[in-house]
C-alpha cells in the first residue's frame, strides 16, 4: 500500500470509532507497523491543523481521536442540547475529583473526605462511565475500589492523568485572582473618591458675604423692663394679710387635744405561779 492509501485508512478509523484509539489497536486493524502508523497519525495532525478545518485530529485519554474544533463548539452544543445531558452536577464534579486524586479509593473513604452519603452520586458515575471498578480492597468486608476512565479523560480533554492540575497550579491561580481583585478594588475605589471629590466641590454653597450694618442689625436688641413683663406673662399675685381672729379658723376642728399622763405605767400581766 502507498503511503496515501496508508493513511486514509488510519483516518476512516478515527472517522467511525468515536472514542479514542490506541496506537496498538490502529496498528492491528490497518496491518500497518505501530512506528509507521504513528508518523502517519502525526502527519494527519498536522495536516488537519494547517487545514483549520470543523474537524481535528488530537491526542487524548492515551489515543488519538478525532473530535470538532472548539471554534464550533457553540453550533455543536446547541446541536446536542436536547440530547443525553452531557454536563456534571456540583456533586458529581466533586465526588470524580476526589475519585481522580485518591484512586484507588473506596466509597466510605469518598464519603469521609465529603461528610455526606455517596451511594446515589457514585452510581450516576458508573452510569456515566467516569469511573470504573477496580478491584476489591484487602481490608475486612472487601469494599469495591474505584477509579477514573478514558472516558473522563475524554470528558476533561486530558492526555492521561498526569495532566490533572496540581495543587501548586490552584494556589497560584488563587494567588493570581486574589491579587488582580486587590488591583481592580483600590482602582475602583481610587476612582469613587475622584467622583466624590468632584461632587463636593461642585454642590458646596456659596458663603454670604455680611456687611457691617447687617451685623449690627443682627445684635441683641435692648429688653427694657416692660418687654419683661410682657414676656413673662406672669401676673403679680396681691399680698394675703391673715389676721389673728383667722388663725382659729385655720386649725382643724376635729383635731383634739390628747393629754397622755406621763407617769401612767402599762398595765402588764400578771403571771400566775407555777404548781
Amino acid at each position: 500500500m502507498e503511503d496515501n492509501e496508508k493513511k486514509s485508512i488510519i483516518e476512516s478509523l478515527l472517522f467511525i470509532a468515536g472514542e479514542p484509539l490506541a496506537l496498538e489497536m490502529i496498528a492491528k486493524t490497518s496491518d500497518i507497523p505501530q512506528d509507521e502508523a504513528g508518523s502517519f497519525v502525526q502527519e494527519l495532525i498536522s495536516e488537519y491543523m494547517l487545514r483549520d478545518s470543523g474537524v481535528m485530529i488530537v491526542e487524548v485519554a492515551e489515543g488519538v481521536q478525532m473530535v470538532t474544533n472548539p471554534a464550533s463548539a457553540p453550533w455543536v452544543k446547541k446541536l446536542i442540547a436536547t440530547a443525553i445531558p452531557t454536563k456534571l452536577s456540583n456533586q458529581s464534579l466533586e465526588t470524580l475529583s476526589i475519585i481522580a486524586y485518591k484512586q484507588p479509593i473506596i466509597k466510605s473513604e469518598v464519603e469521609a473526605i465529603r461528610g455526606v452519603n455517596s451511594d446515589g452520586v457514585v452510581k450516576t458515575l458508573l452510569e456515566r462511565r467516569m469511573v470504573k471498578i477496580l478491584g476489591r480492597k484487602e481490608v475486612p468486608g472487601r469494599p469495591l475500589m474505584y477509579g477514573t476512565t478514558k472516558e473522563f479523560l475524554q470528558y476533561f480533554g486530558l492526555k492521561d492523568l498526569s495532566e490533572l492540575p496540581t495543587l501548586k497550579d490552584f494556589e497560584e491561580e488563587e494567588t493570581e485572582g486574589l491579587l488582580t481583585a486587590d488591583i481592580e478594588g483600590l482602582e475602583m475605589m481610587k476612582q469613587k473618591g475622584a467622583e466624590l471629590d468632584e461632587g463636593e466641590e461642585a454642590e458646596a454653597p456659596a458663603v454670604p458675604e455680611v456687611s457691617t450694618g447687617d451685623v449690627e442689625s443682627l445684635s441683641e436688641p435692648d429688653v427694657s423692663d416692660e418687654g419683661e413683663e410682657e414676656i413673662s406673662g406672669v401676673p403679680e399675685v396681691d399680698e394675703v394679710i391673715i389676721e389673728q381672729g383667722d388663725e382659729g379658723s385655720l386649725s382643724d376642728p376635729d383635731m383634739e387635744e390628747v393629754e397622755v399622763d406621763a407617769e401612767a405605767e402599762p398595765e402588764t400581766e400578771t403571771s400566775r405561779p407555777v404548781e
